[in-house]
């Protein structure tokens, strides 16, 4: 219980200190860029935390144990408030982003936002491991896809509209914090689902010593 005190008030900290360090470097517009080349800034900004992340995980095994015993409905209903996709619909209306860009990821973080709640209370079960994992795919794949295409966006419409405003803020803190700790949140719930099934088999063999009641 002490060591997972312990982590909890680290991750916390740190976790604090990744927003302000984003939101410093936005200010200080370290992610702005020239429209004409790719935005390396914000993608190290996106693979750092990931990486740091995977690396102490793989790493610590009292870590480790700490992370799959988070508590994944908790982990899902965060992923509620990307309900605020909207935001991306509205920037393309006004063609401040570009649409093959700003749809996907709006439409992408609605929906995802949308069912994290009914995901949390009926699918983060071991009886619905399969559902649970895929639904926790599918919202991994909507940010992946919509870096993908920003990051792209120069290469894919040299002409059209940029995204250099995804680099200031408040729209910087999207890829520099929110995406990366988004991730990290689906790739924990995908690890826990995936030892579902060993646990409750475990929990099963252990019982069937028991003498009836």
């Amino acid at each position: 219980m002490t060591t997972k005190t312990n982590y909890g008030k680290v991750v916390a900290m740190l976790i604090g200190l990744w927003f302000v360090a984003a939101l410093t470097v936005s200010a200080l517009h370290g992610f702005a860029r020239n429209p004409e080349r790719p935005p390396l800034e914000l993608l190290v900004a996106v693979l750092a935390p990931i990486a740091i992340f995977t690396t102490w995980y793989l790493g610590s095994r009292s870590f480790q144990q700490y992370i799959l015993s988070l508590n994944p409905k908790t982990l899902t209903i965060v992923h509620s408030w990307r309900l605020v996709g909207i935001v991306f619909l509205v920037l393309s209306t006004y063609r401040i982003l570009p649409e093959f860009m700003a749809l996907p990821a709006g439409w992408g973080d609605i929906a995802i936002g949308a069912t994290a709640v009914p995901a949390a209370l009926w699918l983060a079960r071991p009886s619905h491991k399969a559902s649970f994992i895929v639904w926790q795919v599918l919202g991994t794949m909507d940010l992946v896809t919509a870096i993908s295409l920003g990051a792209l966006s120069r290469f894919i419409d040299p002409q059209g509209i940029p995204t250099t405003p995804m680099a200031v803020l408040p729209l910087s803190l999207i890829p520099a914090f929110a995406v990366p700790l988004l991730l990290i949140l689906h790739g924990i719930c995908i690890a826990q689902a995936r030892r579902w099934k060993s646990e409750a088999r475990d929990i099963q063999t252990a019982t069937e010593g028991l003498p009836a009641v």
